[in-house]
């Protein structure tokens, strides 16, 4: 009877390990994809929103300044330039 319990306890023990692995394996092939899926899509969300945030404050003539490190960028529209010079022109040309 001693060989039975052996085997018996051999056998729950190789039980764990299959379902732990199981675990293991459901996490790697389900569970982790979908988080990192999520993750991808909020990332990218926030990059579009921030892209079309930018675009909308300079087509608003608006001065948009960009920090990359310790260098800072002014975006500012192109449009909004040349009607800055339109206007300024055409006050003082004479007809």
């Amino acid at each position: 009877m001693h060989n039975k319990d052996k085997r018996d306890f051999l056998i729950k023990i190789l039980a764990v390990v299959v379902i732990l692995l199981l675990g293991v394996l459901c996490y790697v092939f389900l569970i982790s994809p979908a988080i990192n899926s999520y993750a991808v899509k909020a990332y990218n969300q926030g990059v579009q929103t921030a892209i079309i945030t930018i675009a909308q404050q300079a087509a608003q003539c608006k001065q948009v300044p960009l920090t990359v490190e310790n260098q800072t960028i002014n975006l500012f529209a192109v449009e909004c330039m040349q009607q800055n010079i339109g206007t300024q022109t055409s006050g003082t040309i004479s007809k």
